[in-house]
């Protein structure tokens, strides 16, 4: 293996909850695969919570629906967390010789 594999934190689980880890350069089928899935990730987070914001302004919204509600924001939550985690785990690290100077 060489040095320029690292492991990813990818964005799904195995079907017990544990994290799934890949270990390449980063360029192959299932890294593509995992940038699409995080991009989706995202996206649905988004528009969730925009959906939110527009039931928390409704006075009609029943307990069942504001459940329902926080579930998916709950699930959508762990997503985000996951896609940064590792894409943090991803950036370079200090000491590196990058400029963090802002130029």
């Amino acid at each position: 293996m060489s040095d320029s594999n690292t492991a990813r934190l990818l964005p799904w689980a195995t079907p017990d909850g544990k994290a799934c880890l890949l270990v390449s350069d980063g360029e192959g089928y299932v890294s593509r695969v995992a940038d699409s899935m995080e991009a989706v990730q995202l996206d649905m987070a988004a528009g969730l919570l925009g959906h939110a914001a527009g039931m928390l302004d409704e006075r009609s919204v029943t307990v069942v629906e504001l459940r329902y509600l926080c579930c998916q924001l709950v699930a959508a939550l762990r997503d985000v967390c996951r896609v940064a985690e590792s894409r943090g785990a991803r950036l370079a690290a200090p000491g590196c010789g990058c400029s963090s100077s802002g130029d």
